[in-house]
């Protein structure tokens, strides 16, 4: 059964390097200009919104898995300790103070960090891709698993609320699911309105952590103790092998630390330091004291000891701002998956995809309605499969450890080929990081028949549909160029037999340059016409998060009659042709978009099992290809100026 594709010449297969862009001047630390203290209120409401709605389970689950079952007094003191250090090892000493130094033209995440390593090397490394498609497609897992998680953290706080006598047990899995509904519902809006207040009401809900936790610790302020790191290993030496398993409940309360890194460029790197290191990091950590010393004062708290600090009298208005905060954590995750979805199309690691601006003042406001679908769906099933936050624990962790660790292994390259570490150097602070990320990923990795094991499937399905994209546009690239006439050879061929000439101009997309593209060829064969002025387009992603207005255009001229344009863009923009060629003017190439035609090739795929990928394979790519955005829409050409021309290829 052949597979239409709407038009793939213009789509580059990877990314591509021209120029490399100078820091965006209204992007990463020059946005200190525009008031730090918003900025800092910005970066709480967006970037720690997943680690500040860690408190609802993390405490309660590593406690439940302890030997004792939380009841011992170094079981309180030893998971205290070691929620704490990993507070300061994997979120601060990690993330904030060394990952946040490699940033890409001021932007973070796994595939930024996989195009500066790539830069860094000069060249493509089959590694390196594989680490960051590894990367992007455990953070979908995560995408999924954080909202579910973080609002039924914080709808359980139901079961305890006075009043109740848990005549509402039964109705908190549908009220998760309502909010859930409702939030998926409302991306195709937009946040810009609604999300000026993030930040204020994260906030808040940090004061309401930091105010429990000063208050309980002192029921018992012997759990001070736990600030030394030695009781963590006491504990750990206590439980043996129980005890690496418990590492993997403690991990809970750092996911969402590779969000520090990830959003570095909607507000800066000193915005998100200043605000974890005087804010954010020293609220958690109250809380978790005053979650400890409830505990030690009460052994029956360790049952549920965030809704247990919790006094009467204050429980609605800590209910209503708990979930609110979950919310506004499910929020930002969303958005990123819509951000990673961009870059990744961008890239090349995905086919084109529907992205949409919400905001007409905002570029980073947009909705993505495949994904926006994808994550309910997912969001939905785990909340029907695993129905408590407990269960949802189990499946979470494995995913964001997958990342940190890849994380982790990308920055090597960064410090040895772009920094010029010396070996010795790159090694004593390399290494204890990734042996940290593998401590952290085995312990979790035991959790696989507890749920951990839908975040890696989920992985898995996206990284074998990415590596199908990306290989299947590297076999059909490579067919296409065997069986093209080189662009030079075309033209002295016209020039020897001239065909009739047509006016205006004609605009040809391609992904490489240097051949005849197909719509050229099929409109000299069928229409046998040449138009008097012929552009070769071809649309390029850089290994730079943006690229400035004055390096968008390269032209060069190939003849009178022909001339090479390339249009780039960074892989965190949004194609948009017709306004790039009215910069072509200050270039010297001038035309009127009214007697201009823009050609696409159209091509049928057939699969064949000779060749190439195997056949289920061949048949994916010709699936994810039939359902791509159609290129019109994705690079904003007119639908009235756009002529399409195709041809049958077997892969």
């Amino acid at each position: 059964m052949a597979g239409v594709e709407p038009r793939d010449e213009a789509l580059p297969p990877a990314a591509s390097t021209t120029t490399a862009a100078p820091s965006d001047p209204g992007h990463g630390d020059g946005h200190a200009r525009s008031g730090k203290a918003a900025l800092v209120v910005g970066a709480i409401g967006v970037v720690f919104g997943d680690i500040g709605t860690s408190p609802f389970y993390a405490m309660r689950e590593a406690l439940a898995h302890s030997r004792s079952g939380g009841q011992a007094e170094l079981a309180v003191l030893g998971v205290v300790s070691l929620v704490f250090w990993a507070l300061i090892l994997v979120v601060t000493l990690k993330y904030v103070v060394f990952l946040m130094k490699a940033d890409n033209k001021g932007e973070g995440g796994t595939l930024s960090l996989m195009a500066l390593a790539q830069h860094a090397v000069g060249r493509r490394s089959a590694l390196i891709f594989i680490l960051g498609v590894c990367g992007a497609a455990l953070f979908y897992g995560d995408g999924i698993i954080t909202p579910a998680v973080s609002v039924m953290g914080a709808v359980e706080g139901l079961k305890d609320a006075p009043g109740l006598g848990g005549r509402v047990d039964a109705f908190i899995l549908p009220i998760a699911a309502g909010i859930l509904i409702g939030l998926f519902l409302i991306q195709s809006r937009g946040t810009a309105s609604v999300a000026k207040w993030f930040g204020p009401l994260t906030t808040v809900w940090f004061l309401v952590l930091g105010a429990l936790g000063l208050y309980h610790i002192f029921d018992d302020v012997s759990i001070l103790r736990a600030l030394s790191p030695h009781y963590g290993v006491l504990f750990l030496i206590d439980n043996g092998f129980l005890g690496f398993v418990i590492l993997g409940s403690v991990f809970l309360a750092v996911t969402g630390a590779e969000a520090l890194y990830a959003d570095m460029g909607h507000f800066g790197k000193a915005p998100i330091r200043q605000g974890w290191l005087f804010f954010v990091l020293p609220c958690l950590t109250l809380n978790y004291l005053g979650q400890g010393g409830l505990v030690l004062s009460d052994r029956s708290a360790a049952e549920n000891p965030f809704w247990m600090m919790v006094p009467e009298m204050a429980y609605w208005p800590v209910f209503v701002i708990a979930t609110i905060a979950a919310i506004i954590a499910s929020q930002a995750v969303i958005t990123g998956a819509f951000s990673v979805t961009q870059q990744a199309v961008q890239l090349g690691l995905l086919p084109r995809i529907s992205i949409l601006n919400t905001s007409e003042s905002q570029a980073g406001q947009i909705f993505v309605p495949a994904v926006n679908i994808m994550l309910m769906v997912g969001v939905l099933f785990l909340l029907a499969m695993f129905q408590t936050s407990s269960n949802l624990a189990a499946a979470y962790g494995i995913a964001v450890t997958g990342s940190m660790f890849v994380d982790s292994l990308l920055a090597w390259f960064v410090v040895r080929k772009l920094w010029k570490w010396s070996l010795p150097l790159s090694l004593v602070v390399l290494t204890p990081f990734v042996a940290l990320d593998l401590v952290f990923l085995t312990s979790n990795l035991l959790k696989i028949p507890q749920g951990a094991w839908f975040p890696l499937v989920l992985g898995a399905g996206l990284l074998i549909l990415m590596w199908t994209w990306v290989r299947g546009t590297q076999i059909l690239t490579a067919k296409t160029r065997k069986d093209s006439l080189p662009l030079t050879d075309l033209i002295e061929m016209l020039r020897a037999r001239p065909p009739h000439r047509a006016p205006g101009t004609a605009i040809f997309l391609t992904s490489d340059p240097d051949v005849a593209p197909v719509a050229l060829m099929h409109n000299l064969k069928h229409n046998k016409v040449l138009h008097e002025k012929n552009v070769i387009l071809t649309v390029r992603t850089t290994d730079r998060p943006r690229v400035p207005e004055e390096q968008r255009i390269r032209i060069e001229p190939i003849s009178d009659d022909f001339k090479k344009l390339t249009i780039s863009y960074g892989f965190m923009e949004q194609p948009h042709v017709p306004r790039a060629l009215s910069v072509c003017r200050k270039h010297g190439l001038k035309f009127d978009i009214m007697s201009t035609s823009f050609f696409l090739g159209r091509r049928s795929l057939v699969p064949s099992a000779q060749q190439g990928m195997p056949l289920w394979q061949d048949k994916l790519y010709i699936f994810l290809m039939r359902n791509a955005a159609n290129p019109t829409d994705f690079f904003h050409i007119p639908p009235g100026r756009v002529v399409e021309l195709g041809a049958q290829v077997s892969v």
